[in-house]
């Protein structure tokens, strides 16, 4: 069937395709909106306060 040095390749293989399948289902989910919602609200922030200095000249 397998010899020991197959199914140590295997394993690792599939510890490789697991760990590539979560930083992805991780980027995905978390990191990619997080950053998304935090520029959005950088930018809506900056937009205002330029709106209020124009108001103050």
């Amino acid at each position: 069937m397998f010899e020991f040095d197959q199914y140590l390749g295997f394993l690792s293989f599939l510890t490789i395709l697991s760990i590539g399948f979560w930083l992805m289902i991780f980027l995905l989910t978390f990191v990619i909106p997080y950053w998304l919602v935090g520029s959005f609200l950088e930018w809506f922030k900056e937009r205002k306060e330029a709106k209020k200095a124009e108001l103050q000249e």
